[in-house]
């Protein structure tokens, strides 16, 4: 697989310092920029996808006319914790 470049990152000094002192021993600047980046568009991806998620319930709520409240869905996650807690222990 071919490789590509990222523009490079022009960054205050005291930025670079920051992120060279965080650094894990043998990782490299490059490596930890890279990770980041990697991390930022997954977090990007599931933002995305949980926005669509919501809007998609949104819609089917209104389609539907049928509404919880939070006081509802409060408490079926709490069943669902219990149980499952339940299971845990089993």
């Amino acid at each position: 697989m071919k490789t590509a470049t990222i523009p490079s990152l022009r960054v205050d000094p005291e930025l670079r310092a920051a992120a060279e002192s965080v650094l894990h021993e043998g990782e490299t600047l490059s490596g930890f920029m890279e990770k980041a980046l990697r991390d930022g568009i997954e977090q990007r991806k599931l933002q995305r996808e949980f926005v669509t998620r919501g809007l998609a319930g949104r819609d089917a709520a209104r389609h539907s006319g049928e509404y919880y409240s939070a006081d509802e869905v409060l408490a079926s996650m709490r069943d669902m914790l219990a149980r499952n807690e339940g299971e845990d222990r089993k």
